[in-house]
């Protein structure tokens, strides 16, 4: 047995003992506030001198600490150690319910919140719920629209440190985690765990209402808005709800005329990436949608999920005045301008109005 080591030092606020007088002052200093080592460059305060000597590399760019495998450089030595966890594989930390493990013990204890339930962060403006302080931080910015850190290359701003370190690989071509089945490179940690997910085929988020599955919590995130019917962004210039930041983003090209996609062969622009995708397969002549029935070819998806239904005789669009069924909601649209009169297409020299857009153009043809 070895003997009881005797506390010297006992804090008279939350009673903790210490037994050497050193470490008992700076733990003082936590409920003092007391910041006694000042950084001579921008004045910002430390407890500990050696915390203070580790911000002041940050002023003097100076990284004495080199990764042996990548030779990526950092400030402090925790980061360091840290750091070498993603070449080694190392996760020391144990999630003591689902077993997963963590590089880091702040990040196993953020993990744990989530079996707990509990978000201790509570944005102001919209009263969303957080387990990261982090991530409220991060969140908030949506609606200040600050982003702080900017890209030294392209001047791209973002709102969180990772995402820009991660943007800059983009311009070095940096790839640091690569797929072991297929050797497919990411920049992103994460990334890779979600591409993994198509050889296992693992699902790890699913909705609880109509128990669909997920590969990324964001999607589920983005699913469940389906059933809620929450809008959380919203155009500043209409006030058009949208489920997504991407979405509010592409509209907002409607008000701004921006088209930053544009085709190689025509030079036209489109204010979507994909839009963009599909329009060059009217230069190559590509179908990558073939019907199993016919194997006629589609560019689109969504046109060869309505042609389908040639085949399966599914009108999901249903008329709720006369209950004539569609293939397509633009038909089931046309059809009720028979039921409201509506005639959206004018002529401006007779002002006759028609339902269809080629009425219009039969009828200009008449009068040519």
């Amino acid at each position: 047995m070895f003997p009881a080591v005797k506390q010297l030092y006992t804090c008279k606020v939350c009673f903790e003992g210490f037994t050497q007088s050193g470490n008992f002052r700076r733990h003082q200093q936590i409920h003092t506030g007391e910041k006694p080592y000042t950084c001579n460059v921008c004045s910002k305060g430390f407890t500990q001198s050696r915390t203070l000597k580790e911000h002041q590399l940050i002023h003097t760019g100076e990284k004495p600490y080199t990764c042996e495998v990548c030779f990526k450089g950092f400030t402090q030595s925790g980061n360091f150690r840290r750091h070498q966890r993603i070449h080694t594989g190392e996760k020391p930390y144990t999630c003591n319910v689902c077993s997963k493990g963590f590089t880091e013990s702040g990040t196993l204890k953020e993990h744990q919140l989530i079996h707990t339930g509990e978000k201790p962060y509570t944005c102001e403006v919209c009263f969303k719920g957080f387990t990261q302080s982090g991530s409220l931080e991060r969140h908030q910015r949506i609606h200040t629209g600050e982003k702080p850190y900017t890209c030294k290359v392209c001047f791209k701003r973002f709102t969180q440190s990772g995402s820009l370190e991660i943007h800059q690989r983009i311009h070095t071509g940096e790839t640091p985690y690569t797929c072991n089945v297929c050797f497919i490179g990411f920049t992103q940690s994460g990334s890779l765990e979600i591409h993994q997910r198509i050889h296992t085929g693992e699902k790890p988020y699913k909705c609880k209402v109509c128990f669909k599955g997920f590969t990324k919590s964001c999607n589920l995130e983005r699913h469940q808005r389906i059933h809620t019917g929450e809008k959380p962004y919203t155009c500043k210039v209409c006030f058009k709800g949208f489920t997504t930041s991407g979405n509010l983003e592409i509209h907002q090209r409607v008000h701004t005329g921006e088209k930053p996609y544009t085709c190689k062969v025509c030079f036209k622009g489109f204010t979507q990436s994909g839009s963009l995708e599909i329009h060059q397969r009217i230069h190559t002549g590509e179908k990558p949608y073939k019907c199993k029935v016919c194997f006629k070819g589609f560019t689109k998806s969504g046109n060869l999920e309505i042609h389908q239904r040639v085949h399966t005789g599914e009108k999901p669009y249903t008329c709720k005045v006369c209950f004539k069924g569609f293939t397509q909601s633009g038909s089931l649209k046309i059809h009720q301008r028979v039921h409201t009169g509506e005639k959206p297409y004018t002529r401006k020299v007779c002002f006759k109005g028609f339902t269809l857009s080629q009425q219009l153009e039969k009828h200009k043809a008449l009068h040519m």
